[in-house]
């Protein structure tokens, strides 16, 4: 592989950019533009250093840097790395960037630099996976979830399933090899008991992606109810700044706004959505459509109602709409005379999380956070001791997994010959390999590391 560049840091004005090189020539290339201050032969520069000095081109200074020195193997990539600290900026990091690709390096693809990391075995694929998931995590919770895979919590835990069948594999390969050695109700005993503690495992692995999508995806939530009822009031109210447009003047909002906030460490995906009600208007009435398409697609439904009004049959479509769905109903508009209480038997007949608020005074929103918490056991999500699925295509492995742990067994229960139900056995090892990057193939690779930012 040869030497790739690339800047690392975000694009814009900022007080430091890091331009970051990796490969077999990248202390040759940067010997070409990089002056010491006190001038160091490279075999006398220890890894994990940096040094003091100036970029040059055809002598001309063209910054003060700070380069920050890895050396073989002992580097992100396991290869010679540098990065080379500079003031931030567009024009100057670029102008490094060209001399680097001027005198060798390649400018570097997306995710390359951690692409090489797996490939050079210092990680394996759920931990380059995990990368990205610290750099776009919406909240702490997210983060440290990226950070316990990328110290591989997960990879562990798959070498572990993995080795426990392997240790079957082996005396399976050994019967069939050397039958008369065989004695077939030990051997099936053994295979069902690992079976049997490789799907249990397997299936813990899978539901915990209910708790994983949440922390990585948010809860997906709509905000639905008529007209003023005060939906954009209690977005602004959550996000604390006037986000939606608010007025006296029914169906302001005709499109839906989203917008994330953080409850208990999770993130909020807030959605709100027009007002539902029969109009005539079809800029508005299209608007009502995305409203209910979203409703139905949420995992919460935050119905608000105005309390200082009886229900009428658009408010009862509502209910219609929210029954047998996660649902919280908000009797805002509490400071004025309220009309409709918690009490109402319509209502209850729904749902029993019903809260009063009032948008416009901001009052019941930490009630509205407790029930959110409480409705999806936020408080019970152990990010230290448990390990959690947070990516859709190691979910979708597991699964296949445990469907060919269901597979080898009913092949075990119909007596079918153990050549036969070792293919299932191998493929689980397989499903299990893909997750790891063991037995996964070049485009998948490549697709993974394509939704990497430049530079990582």
């Amino acid at each position: 592989m040869g030497t790739i560049v690339s800047i690392s840091t975000a694009p814009g004005i900022g007080g430091i950019g890091i331009i970051r090189m990796s490969g077999e020539n990248t202390f040759g290339i940067l010997d070409k533009i990089f002056v010491q201050k006190n001038k160091q032969n490279i075999k006398d520069i220890k890894g994990y250093s940096m040094k003091y000095g100036h970029i040059i081109d055809n002598g001309e200074i063209i910054d003060e840097v700070l380069v920050s020195y890895f050396k073989a193997p002992k580097s992100y990539t396991t290869e010679d790395m540098c990065e080379i600290n500079s003031h931030g900026g567009n024009v100057i990091e670029k102008k490094i960037l060209e001399l680097c690709l001027k005198n060798g390096a390649t400018l570097a693809e997306p995710g390359e630099f951690t692409k090489r990391a797996f490939l050079n075995g210092r990680i394996d694929l759920a931990q380059a996976e995990s990368v990205i998931d610290v750099i776009n995590a919406k909240s702490y919770r997210e983060a440290k979830s990226g950070i316990k895979q990328l110290e591989g919590f997960l990879s562990n835990k798959i070498k572990e399933i993995k080795q426990e069948i392997l240790d079957v594999l082996v005396n399976i390969e050994v019967t069939i090899d050397y039958p008369e050695y065989d004695i077939p109700e030990v051997q099936e005993n053994e295979i069902k008991d690992m079976l049997k503690s490789v799907g249990a495992k397997l299936e813990k692995l899978e539901k915990s992606f209910d708790n994983g999508r949440i922390i990585k995806e948010g809860i997906k939530t709509a905000i639905i109810g008529k007209p003023n009822a005060g939906k954009s009031s209690l977005l602004n109210a959550i996000l604390n700044e006037d986000r939606a447009i608010v007025t006296d003047i029914a169906g302001t909002t005709r499109d839906t706004i989203e917008e994330y906030v953080n409850v208990k460490g999770i993130p909020l995906r807030l959605v709100d959505t027009a007002g539902i009600r029969r109009t005539a208007d079809i800029v508005e009435k299209i608007g009502v459509e995305k409203s209910i398409e979203k409703a139905n697609e949420a995992d919460l439904i935050i119905a608000i109602f105005d309390s200082s009004k009886n229900l009428d049959a658009e408010d009862l479509e509502i209910l219609k709409l929210i029954k047998n769905k996660k649902a919280i109903i908000l009797l805002n508009k509490s400071d004025l005379n309220v009309v409709i209480d918690e009490n109402d038997k319509r209502l209850r007949d729904v749902t029993q999380n019903i809260l009063k608020i009032s948008a416009l005074n901001k009052t019941g929103i930490e009630e509205l956070y407790d029930k959110i918490s409480e409705m999806f056991n936020l408080n019970e999500i152990n990010l230290d001791n448990e390990v959690l699925i947070t990516n859709v295509r190691h979910k979708n492995l597991i699964s296949k997994a445990i469907e060919n742990v269901k597979m080898a067994n009913e092949t075990l229960n119909n007596n079918m010959p153990i050549d036969i139900i070792t293919i299932y056995i191998k493929q689980i090892l397989d499903d299990l390999g893909e997750i790891t990057g063991d037995e996964v193939t070049e485009d998948v690779i490549n697709e993974i590391f394509s939704k990497f930012c430049l530079g990582k």
